[in-house]
């Protein structure tokens, strides 16, 4: 891959929690506009690795990263970078959709409040439509911007926590499982919205499911017992793999 195509570019990380290594001497560069799927059973250092992208980890005790993390060149893990500021760069959608416990409109405004995004309340309502927009859910909430978040479906509460995190312009989203706990007509809303978005965003996603990382992926790394075992394409990945331990799970003999 060459070296402008990369938007993050991670050399030989590491992560301990304690004495436990939960990830080994990990390298990969990631695509800018494109998905890229982390595959593997579980516990096999996914999620671990998701959260080093952005210094989520810094918030687990006694969690230590080590080696090197670059977005555009940048080393995230400089401890002059103030996380909450990388954070804005580097979004994070998890497993179950997770609305703040305030309206539909305050769920998406709130991020660019804090981050002093708009100039005036003309603005921030742009801002405000425009993600809905992007996220698929205007259409549906428009008319019920000042109800809370917590009252629409599964499906849309994820949509509207897309929303949130494309509301402070981030050029990475990370999503872990983000429709493990969506029914199949939510979860192809999802990936269909995870497919449009990825023209403007360097898109990382966590998934059990093999058939979705297929489906929406350019990219796939095969992770097992902390190891990035091989990554690469993912219609090669899962077509005509390097590693025979990529083969075996992929073809559900063990995971």
């Amino acid at each position: 891959m060459s070296e402008t195509n990369s938007k993050v570019e991670v050399r030989d990380v590491d992560v301990f929690y304690g004495d436990k290594q939960a990830l080994n001497s990990v390298s990969i560069d990631i695509p800018k506009n494109s998905v890229t799927a982390f595959i593997g059973p579980s516990g096999c250092g996914k999620s671990t690795f998701l959260r080093c992208l952005n210094r989520m980890n810094d918030t687990i005790e006694g969690a230590r990263v080590e080696g090197s993390i670059k977005i555009d060149g940048e080393e995230i893990n400089d401890k002059h970078l103030d996380p909450v500021i990388l954070r804005a760069r580097v979004g994070m959608v998890f497993q179950k959709p997770n609305p703040f416990p305030k309206s539909i409109y305050d769920n998406v405004a709130y991020g660019p409040r804090i981050h002093g995004l708009a100039q005036s309340s003309d603005e921030l309502d742009d801002i405000v439509e425009q993600s809905l927009r992007k996220a698929g859910l205007w259409e549906e909430v428009s008319d019920r911007l000042s109800h809370p978040g917590t009252s629409l479906s599964g499906g849309q509460q994820q949509r509207l926590v897309i929303a949130r995190a494309i509301a402070v312009n981030p050029e990475v989203i990370l999503m872990d499982e983000p429709c493990s706990a969506l029914d199949p007509i939510a979860t192809a809303r999802i990936e269909g919205l995870i497919d449009e978005l990825r023209e403007n965003y360097c898109i990382v996603i966590v998934t059990h499911s093999m058939q979705q990382a297929a489906r929406v992926s350019q990219q796939t790394a095969f992770f097992h017992l902390g190891d990035l075992v091989e990554h690469g394409p993912t219609e090669t990945i899962f077509t005509n793999p390097r590693e025979q331990k990529t083969q075996d799970y992929i073809m559900g003999r063990f995971g």
